[in-house]
């Protein structure tokens, strides 16, 4: 396995980077399809964090007429695509860049996100392994010791306990534990959160097992645009990042610009500017409170909505402006609400910004519960749009 890997292997002083190179997507899930606007503004991951214009205009958008978005410019894909195209374009540029996973090769990955990828890089680079979670964990991890960048797909973000010693005492502490002598730059990515009937098991939000680990960043994408942009900055950074996707939003569908672009991994993103109430979300729920603040502009509110995004480090910057402006927080999120995001979040806005704040912060999370398999059960574990209308009333009285 080592002399594989070292195959692959090429020295910074000898590879070349060839422009990036696009094959022919199709779209393979039976999700359904979302569509969302976003802002045209462009931001390179270069830009300093407060010079950096933040996007403004996320909202959920009607279904276009199909000539007027063939004039725009751009190209439209679902969120898998984006994610797809993101890696492609690394794979192109930095030819240290593998894959590794269950299926991830010619069978295309279990959300097609790495389907053709195979054909173009070979099976070294796209490398198919056995169904050993902590194996090919560690394996990538050795990579990255030895100069690789590698790419990890949890075929369920659930099945990455089984490699939980690798993510926390390898990826997250081997560079202080080894002097700086090494660094991890490794992505540690897949589907995850409540689907449609998929039990427990498969049902997790990881996020909060993996927050207290020191040394690793993680990111949730919710839309093609910061899911292709968030892939290509996980992958060029120099420290092991935990990519969320959530399952249910991998036929999310927007237009992307055709210019190459890069996020920060520690950039928030203004959905929707507003004055009565700061509302922080990430992932799937950002169209909960989407919809949830078409009924409160119907009421009179004007809430602020972030996606917050970056969910270690959090962008205080960001938060903190939107706080002294509004002085209440809604936080909504799909994580358990014992030690979430959301409880690590009330924390950090108590102990920085709360001499801003007119009213105690409002945490809305999912029920401390294995999620049912039942249908109705499940959406009764987690947060609903009317629960977060009922909660900015409640605040903003």
């Amino acid at each position: 396995m080592a002399a594989m890997l070292q195959s692959v292997r090429v020295s910074s002083a000898s590879f070349h980077l060839p422009d990036p190179s696009k094959v022919p997507l199709s779209s393979v899930c039976a999700l359904p399809v979302i569509r969302s606007g976003r802002s045209s503004s462009l931001d390179p991951i270069h830009e300093t964090r407060r010079t950096r214009k933040v996007l403004t205009k996320a909202v959920a958008a009607q279904a276009e007429n199909s000539a007027t978005a063939a004039s725009k410019p751009g190209h439209e894909l679902l969120l898998f695509e984006a994610l797809r195209e993101g890696l492609e374009e690394e794979m192109d540029r930095d030819p240290r860049v593998c894959v590794m996973g269950e299926d991830v090769g010619h069978y295309g990955g279990s959300y097609k996100v790495t389907k053709g990828l195979a054909e173009k890089f070979g099976d070294l680079r796209v490398l198919d392994t056995p169904i050993a979670e902590n194996s090919f964990t560690g394996m990538a991890v050795g990579a990255a010791m030895t100069g690789l960048r590698p790419i990890v797909e949890g075929m369920n973000m659930g099945f990455l306990l089984l490699a939980f010693n690798q993510i926390s005492d390898n990826c997250g502490m081997l560079h202080y534990t080894s002097g700086g002598q090494f660094t991890i730059p490794t992505v540690i990515r897949g589907p995850g959160g409540v689907g449609r009937q998929l039990g427990a098991e498969h049902s997790q939000r990881l996020e909060s097992y993996f927050q207290s680990i020191p040394g690793i960043q993680m990111v949730a994408c919710s839309t093609p645009y910061n899911a292709k942009g968030l892939m290509k900055a996980a992958i060029r950074s120099e420290n092991p990042v935990v990519l969320f996707e959530h399952v249910l939003l991998y036929n999310l569908k927007e237009r992307i610009p055709d210019e190459e672009y890069v996020l920060s991994l520690e950039e928030a993103e203004m959905v929707r500017p507003g004055e009565h109430v700061t509302i922080l979300t990430y992932s799937r729920m950002r169209y909960h409170v989407m919809q949830a603040a078409k009924t409160l502009v119907n009421k009179g509110y004007d809430p602020e909505v972030i996606d917050i995004r970056s969910l270690k480090p959090f962008d205080l910057y960001t938060i903190g402006n939107s706080v002294k402006k509004t002085h209440r927080v809604l936080i909504v999120e799909e994580c358990m609400r014992t030690g979430g995001i959301g409880a690590s979040l009330t924390a950090a806005i108590n102990e920085n910004f709360h001499d801003y704040l007119d009213a105690p912060i409002v945490c809305l999370s999912s029920q401390d519960v294995p999620t049912p398999y039942a249908g109705t059960l499940e959406e009764w574990t987690v947060v609903q749009p009317a629960q977060i209308v009922a909660a900015v009333e409640q605040l903003c009285q």
